[in-house]
């Protein structure tokens, strides 16, 4: 009995993405508060018997227990305790989950816990489902997920010299991780001037609550300029583009 208890085991988890394996498993990579990231295996799953199944989803919050194994472990039994059914309904909120969940996998490795990364997608499962700007929201995320990985970026002082950024045109270097002012980003190699309204937008972003962040009302322009300025930023810190930030761009279009 007592090997039977190491050998199983139980923890929530987030299902971030699946892959079919066989003829009726699928592999899941699922992000657990307590264990961090991990690979594991459904067997079965695919058939139309199968009682896991629709609590496997992508998305989806779900209690496992699961089976140690060689490879993967093993998914034994599975209940969702929240399904976020409408991220999967809505193909503009399917495509932003895909991408929140992508961003926390390019983050952090696995079997390397990161409790306040998973309360933060489940937080931001939550606010997509409601929210009235999902790109403001990714925003948020974003910089949420930076400061948990430790990447935040600074928009406050001169990373060069450390004086108080000033309502001007300022630049932006993303091999130092923020803001140079005039007197030391002007002319640098790798430093690109960073718009004053954009700069506005940010700091508001990374230092203000989520109700208040939600509400705030920007010309498409300005959007569109914070979202390039955060998907520059990430590209350089991954040293590659994610795809469903460019299936967001897509359905755009």
């Amino acid at each position: 009995m007592s090997a039977r208890r190491e050998r199983v085991y139980r923890t929530r988890a987030i299902i971030l993405k699946r892959r079919e394996q066989g003829e009726a498993d699928r592999v899941l990579t699922i992000f657990t508060p307590e264990y961090g990231k991990r690979v594991v295996i459904a067997r079965g799953v695919r058939k139309p018997t199968s009682r896991k199944a629709g609590h496997l989803e992508p998305f989806t919050h779900a209690a496992l227990m699961l089976a140690k194994g060689k490879t993967w472990d093993v998914v034994t039994s599975a209940q969702t305790i929240t399904s976020f059914r409408k991220l999967r309904e809505d193909l503009d909120l399917t495509a932003y989950a895909y991408y929140f969940c992508e961003l926390l996998d390019a983050f952090v490795q696995e079997e390397d816990p990161h409790p306040e990364m998973y309360d933060l997608l489940l937080t931001t499962f939550r606010r997509l489902e409601n929210s009235p700007n999902p790109p403001l929201t990714a925003r948020w995320y974003e910089l949420s997920l930076l400061r948990y990985a430790g990447f935040a970026p600074q928009f406050f002082q001169c990373v060069q010299c450390g004086a108080q950024i000033q309502p001007t045109t300022n630049y932006f270097s993303h091999e130092q991780g923020g803001v140079l002012c005039p007197a030391h980003g002007e002319g640098v190699k790798g430093a690109a001037p960073l718009p004053l309204n954009v700069l506005k937008v940010l700091r508001f972003v990374q230092t203000q609550p989520y109700s208040h962040i939600i509400q705030i009302k920007l010309h498409p322009g300005t959007l569109r300029q914070t979202e390039k300025f955060m998907s520059d930023y990430l590209r350089y810190l991954l040293e590659r583009r994610l795809k469903s930030a460019r299936f967001i761009q897509l359905l755009r279009k």
